[in-house]
């Protein structure tokens, strides 16, 4: 007698996978394509999956980390959805290229919310992570000293601000949220007169794809996080799982990086993926639970997005 498969239930949470930014992001490199032709030239990785920018290299798009790696060309050449310093844009007019901005609007309206309290004469605090393509770019909308970066809570407790009455901070928009009210607390105890966006820059998605995962997390035994080791926003539902209870939580970019033998024992496994990961992803994880097991699905829901941003300009006949 054959032995029967064992029985896996999975969970999917919802929201999951692509937001608005990252939905728009794509669709400029797609859209340019299909306007101008091969090749676009991309700054930095248009969102950060490799599943996403591999398949928009088969397209005919070209990734570059700096402008300097891109030709004299005519060629439209398009910033990522993380956002830039203010000297990209400035050196792109200065070599006369087409470029075309892919800027989350939450991450642009942080950067204005920056350049507002600058010429307001506040000194800014930006809770953030040293690095990240996002930090380089609000960081730079200002000069240089002009945005504090506080990473911790240690960070938050040593800052020593010029005039605390004159004291402002706006945050990274893929932070865990909970870490980012730690730290937000901490300042408002210390500086009781700090003044603090009116809505909180973390963007919507990062909150819905937290508090679905906080959501499943009692039900699961283990969690799955599909998204790249260098997405900010698929690695904080990581450890927001963690938090919650979860026995492990891994992130895994693609179904082929499932750790089997780590979770041959677990019967409940939950499934998430962050806001830069597209959809067929997780199809293929739920194939690959399939073949190896007696599959049941059931989804939980803990919002209903409908956010959608408008194109660029130079690209709207083109939708």
């Amino acid at each position: 007698m054959s032995k029967q498969p064992k029985s896996i239930n999975l969970i999917l949470a919802q929201p999951r996978g692509f937001c608005a930014g990252v939905d728009r992001a794509v669709q400029i490199v797609e859209l340019a394509l299909e306007k101008y032709g091969a090749p676009v030239y991309v700054r930095h990785e248009i969102v950060h999956n490799r599943y996403v920018v591999d398949s928009l290299k088969e397209k005919g798009a070209v990734f570059v980390e700096e402008l300097d790696e891109i030709p004299d060309t005519q060629a439209p050449v398009i910033f990522s959805a993380h956002g830039v310093a203010k000297a990209v844009p400035k050196e792109a007019g200065r070599r006369n290229f087409f470029y075309i901005d892919a800027t989350c609007p939450l991450v642009s309206k942080v950067h204005i919310e920056a350049e507002r309290l600058f010429d307001e004469d506040y000194e800014i605090i930006l809770i953030g992570h040293e690095g990240h393509p996002e930090v380089i770019g609000t960081m730079g909308q200002l000069p240089k000293g002009a945005v504090i970066l506080v990473e911790t809570l240690e960070d938050a407790a040593n800052f020593t601000p010029k005039n605390p009455l004159k004291l402002s901070y706006i945050t990274q928009t893929t932070l865990s949220v909970d870490d980012t009210q730690e730290i937000v607390s901490l300042l408002k105890e210390r500086f009781p007169m700090i003044n603090y966006p009116n809505k909180q820059d973390i963007c919507y998605a990062t909150t819905n794809r937290q508090e679905a995962v906080k959501e499943i997390a009692d039900k699961c035994d283990c969690l799955l996080v599909v998204g790249a080791p260098n997405s900010s926003n698929s690695r904080r539902l990581v450890e927001v799982g963690e938090r919650s209870g979860v026995k492990a939580a891994y992130l895994v970019q693609s179904a082929k990086d499932i750790p089997w033998e780590d979770i041959k024992n677990f019967t409940t496994i939950g499934i998430t993926a962050g806001a830069s990961a597209p959809e067929v992803l997780v199809d293929e994880i739920i194939d690959a639970f399939n073949v190896r097991f007696k599959t049941s699905v059931s989804l939980i829901t803990t919002a209903t997005e409908n956010v959608a941003f408008k194109l660029p300009r130079e690209l709207r006949d083109a939708s």
